[in-house]
């Protein structure tokens, strides 16, 4: 017999927030536990993926610092309650369910994980935040740098507690209970209680009560499992492109980032749109791809198992395991993305014939009981399961760049770097390079800089070079000041009468040839450029 919210004791905004979404009568998961969590007692949530275990604790909480808890001002850093979660995409999922409840009791919700900028999340705490959803990593970061304080935190959750101990974040999450009031209420929801999720609940859970809805082999009734077996690594592929073609949406799982990429990219060649989410993904690329594959506009999501805990989206009719995971705790997970929440839906494990043993012994420690079928992507069965075929969709066209971007720069320093890599046209690049040079070294003498006197002497070097000289004049890496000035003097005395412009490099050239009181000019123009040269690698 199913009870509705109002009936377990939850209030009334909270009531009306859900029938507006469709929800009126609670999952098993959630009867059971709602009236002992709205009790303000330590509850121990035991039940698979998609059992509803979100609301079960998203409730309690809400209703709690509504109404008993209610009262004080909201300070910056200290939030009222924490939910621990953990990824990022189920972090996400998380605070987008609290949001419409949290707004019926004006309590904000911020979300707090790694892969992004902390900027953000450090200013919405700066703010103030009564319910805090995050990762355990990031999450410690910030209280170690001051921005989060768990002195506050009235009720702490833990969701999907198995995970986080598969993903080793159990010492963190241990020094992160710590840090919140021992008096405080606590709810851990979790599919199994092994690899240390026993020892939270001992150490940080109070006389808690345990409700065990079902574990996580217990079968789902609107659940099929079918296995496909073919030959060759040709007949997975038309297989797999045939069961992404229907109509509805499907999520297709691979073991590796650079498959689920692969296949993506494939699909959407071949007519069929897909995304793809993993690791490697930015959280805005994320972000972006869960919001294409959620509202629609794509049907097929290849992915990785980071979606395998947390992603929820309503309708998706069937799951493939393109390539069958190593474990059967990932076969489960991945499986509790379709026939969530009472729906149906059908799961498909695509087997070669060379993964007999290892797919038979995945299913035997899942608890599937299914007997594979040799198919082809045309065969009965799989027709059956694709449904009706969406049209193809004809892959948009790469952009093409624009031409002219970019350019090729024309000034003086750009020109001799040319000239010295072209090499056989060094003459004629030298004597233009001397005419940019000349015209820098008279811009730069008119406003009295140090830089311009050098470049004015380059001018003037290059306008002496021999015609068949490549590089333009100007001096070499690593030569001494003195040696480079003596060379610069012995090339303008072998042509005076093409350095007879009017630069203050070429006069202090001029009376160096003569032997006159020129030198410390000179001098005073090299040291110029050396304290140019510093002064811009001081301003980097």
């Amino acid at each position: 017999m199913t009870s509705t919210f109002a009936e377990l004791g939850v209030p009334a905004p909270l009531v009306a927030v859900l029938a507006a979404d469709g929800k009126t009568d609670a999952f098993p998961i959630q009867a059971d536990t709602l009236p002992d969590a709205l009790a303000g007692k330590d509850v121990l949530g035991r039940g698979k993926t998609g059992s509803g275990k979100t609301i079960a604790f998203a409730l309690p909480l809400v209703a709690r610092l509504g109404t008993v808890l209610a009262g004080g001002r909201r300070r910056p850093g200290r939030p009222l309650a924490l939910v621990l979660a953990p990824t990022r995409e189920l972090a996400t999922q998380i605070a987008a369910t609290f949001r419409p409840l949290a707004d019926a009791h004006s309590l904000r919700v911020s979300t707090v994980f790694g892969g992004v900028s902390q900027n953000k999340q450090v200013a919405e705490l700066k703010a103030g935040v009564d319910i805090l959803v995050a990762c355990p990593g990031r999450l410690e970061d910030l209280m170690k740098q001051g921005f989060v304080n768990l002195d506050a935190v009235e009720i702490t959750v833990l969701d999907e507690a198995d995970h986080m101990a598969d993903l080793g974040f159990l010492p963190v999450v241990t020094r992160i209970l710590s840090a919140t009031p021992a008096d405080g209420q606590r709810l851990l929801f979790s599919a199994t209680l092994d690899n240390g999720v026993d020892k939270l609940v001992t150490r940080f859970l109070h006389s808690p009560v345990l409700h065990s809805v079902d574990d996580e082999t217990s079968p789902v009734e609107a659940m099929t499992h079918h296995v496909l077996q073919v030959d060759t690594p040709d007949e997975k592929k038309a297989l797999v492109e045939a069961l992404a073609s229907g109509t509805s949406r499907r999520i297709l799982f691979t073991r590796t980032k650079h498959q689920a990429k692969k296949l993506a990219k494939q699909l959407t060649a071949s007519g069929i749109p897909a995304v793809d989410l993993h690791g490697n993904l930015a959280q805005g690329a994320r972000d972006r791809n869960l919001a294409a594959f959620g509202e629609g506009s794509v049907r097929v999501l290849v992915a990785t198992d980071v979606a395998a805990r947390g992603v929820h989206v309503d309708n998706v009719e069937l799951v493939v395991h393109v390539d069958p995971p190593a474990e059967h705790k990932a076969y489960l997970h991945r499986s509790g993305r379709t026939a969530r929440a009472g729906s149906a839906g059908d799961v498909v494990t695509v087997m070669l014939t060379a993964q007999s043993d290892d797919v038979k012994t995945l299913l035997r420690k899942a608890a599937i009981q299914v007997s594979p079928q040799r198919v082809t992507a045309t065969s009965a069965a799989v027709t059956s399961l694709v449904g009706d075929v969406a049209p193809r969709v004809a892959p948009s066209a790469p952009q093409q760049r624009t031409a002219g971007g970019g350019g090729t720069s024309q000034g003086a320093n750009a020109q001799r770097k040319r000239a010295r890599r072209n090499g056989a046209g060094g003459g004629q690049a030298g004597a233009g390079q001397a005419g940019a040079g000349q015209a820098a070294g008279r811009q730069a003498a008119g406003q009295g800089a140090g830089g311009g006197r050098r470049q004015g002497a380059e001018g003037a070097r290059g306008a002496g070079a021999p015609a068949g000289a490549a590089g333009g004049g100007s001096r070499r890496r690593g030569q001494r000041p003195g040696a480079a000035q003596q060379g610069a003097t012995t090339r303008g005395g072998a042509a005076p009468s093409r350095a007879g412009h009017g630069s203050s490099a070429q006069r202090d050239h001029a009376g160096a040839r003569s032997g006159g009181a020129a030198r410390p000019s000179a001098a005073r123009s090299d040291a110029s450029v050396r304290r140019g040269n510093g002064s811009r690698r001081a301003q980097g």
